[in-house]
């Protein structure tokens, strides 16, 4: 169901965008600053660990600039879009990987805004079913009173020194 929102909303989105109806679409300044804060988003994730390789997201290219979308949806809120790309479909941690993503972004993001994050359509076996958990707050802080994943997410976020 989050799946069919998510994409309800991305497709809403879009129509508004170009279609002119959604205020100040074609301001040069606002599209600006969507961009600055993608990119601000976008240096926040990269760096975050594999759960099971030495390297970044953005070394494996789970994560790349063009997975970012954000979009201004009031005053000084903005709506976050990440579609990550598991290394391979039947990746057994790409649940892990996008509780790592929200983890970071709740903590590091400098705005308010809404998350939404998501697997890249037709890049894993599962995709749904996790699209679902890591949408879901009652999920994620379940997840996150479990000592053993707590303690892997904080060693996946983690700036390294």
């Amino acid at each position: 169901m989050s799946l069919v929102l998510g994409l309800l909303s991305q497709t809403l989105s879009r129509v508004l965008r170009y279609s002119g109806l959604r205020r100040g679409c074609h301001d040069p300044r606002r599209h600006a600053m969507e961009q600055d804060k993608a990119l601000e988003v976008y240096d926040i994730i990269r760096t975050i660990r594999d759960p099971e390789k030495p390297n970044t997201l953005e070394e494996l290219e789970v994560v790349t600039e063009s997975c970012v979308e954000v979009h201004e949806i009031g005053e000084d809120e903005y709506l976050v879009v990440i579609r990550f790309t598991p290394t391979v479909p039947h990746c057994s941690l790409a649940t892990l990987i996008g509780l790592c993503l929200r983890i970071k972004l709740q903590r590091c993001l400098p705005f308010r805004h809404k998350l939404e994050i998501y697997i890249s359509e037709g890049t894993h076996s599962t995709e749904e079913d996790i699209n679902k958990q890591i949408n879901d707050k009652e999920r994620v802080a379940a997840a996150m009173e479990n000592p053993n994943l707590r303690e892997i997410v904080e060693q996946c976020v983690t700036e390294p020194d």
